[in-house]
């Protein structure tokens, strides 16, 4: 009886999801459009269809398709990987507030972007392909760091030493970080303070295909893995006697948020709270099992940079609040939510 009770709920649980996922991809696809027509230069919806069709002037077709659709692609592209890699790793340290921000893993990718635009005027043409490696390098030796320091041979992985070692290395990040940005011109200044608050700044075609494809091979790796996430949610002891090899898949499922949550900061500068909202608002959706959970997190964090990138390019146009201040007033009000509710 138990049994049947279960599948029923299963089944129950794959049908919400489907709705859910259907819902949120009207959501996305419409925001998209409105996005589209949304910045100092408007477009009727004629002039814009004529302009998707190539029937669009010069000027019409430069704001479209070289200003506004790779930044929007990159929006939902950079939303869909901070809120996975967020639930991976909240998924590998069964802790409910680990996220790519908090840990440092964003901290270690910003730095050495940063010490590459030190480097590097922000007028010239900088290898854009370079940069995701270049975050990579940074976020991993962070990681690296943090579960070095909070691994114990004989506990494992303990979720609050994680967090707390993450909390103190970015910190310590942050720290170099700021006395860096003592050192740069007034240009790089300017530009590394907008890049911090998260805004999407690589708003053009080459920086769409610098970050598609760790976002076209982490995602499917991740999804694939999800079993995998629900049985390490067991525990260690759990999972090794089912027989899951953890500190293996720890890793490698580690990597993977690294790797997705350094390329989004490469691109999209420090946007913050992605990566904790996504998963806590799909989770409250499609329930814990991570075969529904990843996916539905991965729309809820497009919708939300989207939703974030869009507002901030309309409310004091024609200048612009980036994306990732925008994010923090939308999240953090939810945020406090849940935790008022968690004392209850």
């Amino acid at each position: 009886m138990g049994d049947l009770s279960y599948t029923a709920y299963e089944r129950r649980m794959r049908k919400r999801g489907v709705v859910v996922l259907s819902i949120l991809g009207a959501l996305i696809v419409a925001t998209f459009i409105i996005s589209i027509n949304t910045g100092y230069v408007r477009l009727g919806p004629l002039e814009l269809l004529q302009t998707l069709f190539g029937g669009g002037t010069a000027k019409q077709d430069l704001i479209l398709f070289q200003f506004r659709l790779p930044r929007i692609v990159i929006s939902v592209l950079v939303g869909a990987g901070l809120a996975v890699s967020g639930c991976v790793m909240q998924g590998v340290s069964r802790n409910a507030l680990a996220d790519p921000g908090i840990l440092g893993i964003n901290a270690g990718a910003g730095l050495m972007v940063m010490l590459f635009i030190a480097f590097y005027p922000t007028t010239a043409a900088a290898p854009v392909f370079l940069l995701p490696v270049l975050a990579l390098l940074g976020a991993g030796l962070t990681a690296l760091l943090i579960y070095t320091l909070s691994y114990k041979r004989h506990e494992g992985l303990s979720p609050t030493r994680l967090l707390l070692t993450g909390i103190a290395v970015a910190a310590g990040i942050s720290a170099a970080t700021i006395v860096i940005t003592l050192s740069l011109t007034p240009e790089k200044y300017q530009f590394v303070a907008v890049w911090m608050a998260g805004s999407i700044w690589g708003s053009n075609w080459r920086f769409v295909l610098a970050l598609l494809p760790w976002i076209v091979i982490l995602l499917p790796f991740v999804f694939i893995k999800a079993r995998v996430l629900n049985v390490l949610n067991l525990g260690d002891s759990t999972a090794t006697g089912l027989g899951a090899s953890v500190p293996r898949e720890q890793l490698l499922l580690l990597a993977a948020a690294v790797g997705l949550a350094a390329s989004c900061v490469a691109v999209s500068g420090g946007i913050g709270f992605v990566g904790l909202i996504g998963p806590h608002l799909a989770r409250r959706l499609v329930g814990p099992k991570h075969q529904l959970l990843l996916p539905t997190a991965a729309l809820t964090g497009s919708l939300l940079v989207i939703i974030s990138d869009t507002l901030g390019r309309w409310i004091i146009q024609p200048s612009e609040i980036p994306a990732g201040i925008i994010v923090a007033v939308l999240g953090a009000p939810y945020f406090l939510y849940l935790l008022a509710r968690s004392r209850a």
